[in-house]
Order: C-alpha cells, then structure tokens, then sequence
C-alpha cells in the first residue's frame, strides 16, 4: 500500500483546500462501543501526514468530550488543520441521556462559547448546524450564525441533515459552506434535491457515514448479536434482524469490485463516494471516521481508486434495495420532511 497525500478539494466556494477525504472523530470517544485513546491519537497524527485536513466533531459527542479529546491535537497543529464542530443537539437537565434540538439564539450563543472553550481556540474555522428544529425559522438560525461570523468565533458555517428548501433559505442569510448529510451505496436519498441544489449554491458536500456505519466493510454482519451493548448502531433499523442479513446480501458486487482492484470492501464504498464529486459536480469530501491509523491508511488510499462505468453500473442497484431507515425516526434527516 502506498501512503502519498491525498489530492484536496474547496470547501465552499470561497474557502480553503482540504484534503478531498476528511476524518470523522466521533467514535474516539463516543457512540461505537470501547475507545482506545492512544490508537485514536495516533489516527489523528497519521491522518495528518497522508494530507487529511477535515476534521469533524460536535458538542453532542460524548456530551462535550470529543471536542476536549481533540483539543491538544488541534492545537499542535492548528494552522494545518480545518475543524468542524456542531450545536443542536442538547442535553435536558432533567435527563442526561437524551437529546433535544435547539435551534434558538440563545443555545446557539451558549453552545459556540462552550465549544471555544471545549477546543481551546480562538474560532472555529466550520460550524454546522447539527439537526433542524422546524420550530425556529432557519433564516432566524442562521442569522445568528451569521453574527458568529461577524464577531469572529466562527469563519465559515454548514448545514446538517438539511433540505434542498432549507439549503436554498438559508443561503439567502448567509452563504453556506458545507452540507454534511448520510451519504454512501446504502444511503443516496439527498441525490434527489440535496445535492442539486448544493451544486447550484456553490456548496461542498461532506458524506458522513460513507461506510454505511461500517456495514459496508463487512466489519459486523447484525448489530443486535456482534456489537457491544453501548453501541449506537445497534439503535438503527438497517442493521439489525432481517433488514441486516438481507442488507449484507446486498455486499456481493461490492466485493466482485474489491476482488478486481485488489481493494478492500471500505475502498470501494469509500471511492464510489469520492466519484460523487465528477458524477454530481461538486465537491465531495467525505468524512470516514476511524480510530485505528491502519484504517485511516486504508481509507485515504480509496481516493487513489477510479470505478470503471462498467462497475458503477453494477454498483448502482444497491441503494434501492436497502431494508430499513437511516434511523428509527426519520423526522430529523433531511428525507424525513423533503
């Protein structure tokens, strides 16, 4: 395997280069069963040296703890790196194991401080907004956000699990940099609006979940019986029971492309979704997210995979064939309410 840096993308249409595949950080501390710190470390330091510059987190993951994993890495390489954060997603006192959306100004001035602080930096170079509360208009959200900018916290903003309306409303607020949306061979639904409209506006995409949650790498075959009781994967519907063995049925002509390429079943999920970015035209820069360097090495060396039309072809069946939801409710991802 050779380890030479990735090629880079723009991340919205006036910002900066990142490498074209980033790094999701949230299971080096939360949702994906056991954590290794030192290994999650490592990932990141690994990542950094085979040109990955994204990096994704959000104050939801492990209430605040990711942010703070994160902060010493960041601030060891803080003018190398591209941090994305997120609010929305609160904690009710009353119960510390839920979540509720906020939208409204006053969280969103709360959150932002806490995730300054959290982080340990001066501003925050993407900050998403990380689910829709349909209750607060997204002009009013994103206005706010637009102050966050004005004042120096926050350079650039992003949408999360958004609809191609929402895109286009809040574009006219403020411009928007990035959409960060579940997109991967089992989740295509934001081709429909979601991505069209992106590529009107002048905005990036940046897939998470591009593995299918680790599906698509044949890593776990049911959720329900291979994975630890902690682990948030065991919550959604695709992969678990009969919608996980009918869906790992579904991984046979991603290992037929594997076999040609001499690739891993990640490596063609992963370069499939890195070619979204010419089939589309816009810039894709997905965001697998690791713990381990050797998948990160593994990751990184999908960009260097190009898929014949011919095996396109035959991957393209298997998105309509999924048995089950992205999540058991589908009211806070953007094709719940499209």
């Amino acid at each position: 395997m050779t380890h030479s840096t990735i090629p880079t993308a723009r991340l919205g249409e006036n910002g900066p280069e990142v490498g074209v595949q980033g790094l999701g950080c949230m299971g080096m501390s939360f949702a994906y069963g056991p954590t290794d710190a030192d290994a999650s470390r490592a990932a990141l330091e690994r990542a950094l040296e085979l040109g990955v510059t994204l990096y994704d987190t959000a104050d939801a993951y492990g209430a605040g703890e990711n942010e703070k994993f994160l902060s010493p890495f960041f601030r060891a390489h803080r003018d190398e790196v591209v941090i994305a954060t997120k609010f929305a997603l609160a904690i009710p006192p009353e119960d510390p194991s839920r979540r509720i959306i906020r939208n409204d100004a006053p969280y969103i001035r709360e959150a932002v401080e806490a995730s300054l602080r959290r982080l340990d930096v001066d501003v925050i170079d993407l900050y998403y907004m990380h689910r829709r509360d349909v209750n607060v208009p997204i002009e009013d959200t994103v206005g706010v956000m637009a102050e966050l900018v004005r004042e120096g916290k926050v350079k650039r903003l992003g949408l999360s699990e958004v609809t191609a309306a929402e895109l286009r409303a809040a574009q006219g607020v403020h411009p928007i940099a990035a959409v960060q949306s579940e997109w991967s061979l089992f989740s295509r639904d934001i081709e429909a609006q979601v991505v069209p409209a992106a590529r009107e506006l002048g905005v990036s995409l940046v897939p998470y979940s591009p593995l299918g949650r680790g599906f698509l790498t044949g890593s776990f075959a049911d959720a329900a019986t291979d994975l630890t009781a902690d682990d948030f994967r065991r919550q959604q519907p695709r992969y678990t029971g009969e919608n996980a063995a009918a869906n790992a049925a579904l991984l046979e002509p991603v290992r037929t492309v594997a076999e040609a390429h001499g690739a891993s079943l990640g490596q063609i999920a992963l370069a499939w979704v890195q070619q979204r970015s010419a089939v589309h035209g816009l810039p894709v820069i997905p965001i697998p997210g690791t713990s381990k360097p050797g998948r990160v090495e593994e990751n990184t060396a999908a960009t260097r995979i190009v898929l014949s039309d011919e095996e396109l072809d035959l991957l393209e069946p298997i998105s309509a064939k999924v048995a089950g939801d992205r999540y058991a409710d589908m009211r806070f991802a953007s094709a719940g309410r499209e």
